[in-house]
């Protein structure tokens, strides 16, 4: 798959008292990459939801390569690498210009409103199973 990609500005509130971004950052901005990439395949989470499915975070992994700081333009580049009838999972790179920051993965298991595990529609697999954004 064509990967998406979200450019991140680092925010001071990201930050320890040396500048450097916190680890726990780096979840939220795989959240904001994926919101970006199911936007770009005509999947948005709000669309998703109102027919019926949650996408569960069930999984999260994350490698931590090089420091990001205060005020660096990071490209977050978002990849769905398995696509099954009930769980999903989403690839990440975070860089700094060619520099790999950190790399990243998060699970999904497909879920109807009262929290059973539910087959996704054939639509939205397909989508989910394009080569990328265009």
């Amino acid at each position: 798959m064509t990967p998406a990609v979200t450019v991140i500005r680092v925010r001071y509130a990201e930050t320890d008292a040396m500048g450097v971004v916190h680890h726990a950052t780096y979840p939220v901005w795989f959240e904001v990459a994926r919101t970006d990439l199911m936007n770009a395949l005509g999947l948005p989470y709000r669309e998703v939801e109102a027919r019926g499915y949650y996408l569960m975070l069930a999984g999260l992994n994350v490698e931590y390569r090089r420091a990001a700081r205060y005020d660096d333009t990071l490209h977050v580049l978002t990849r769905v690498t398995s696509v099954r009838s009930r769980t999903l999972t989403f690839t990440y790179e975070v860089r700094r210009g060619d520099e790999l920051l950190a790399t990243g993965e998060t699970r999904h298991i497909a879920t109807d409103h009262g929290y059973r595990p539910a087959r996704l529609p054939d639509d939205v697999l397909a989508a989910l199973s394009s080569p990328g954004p265009s």
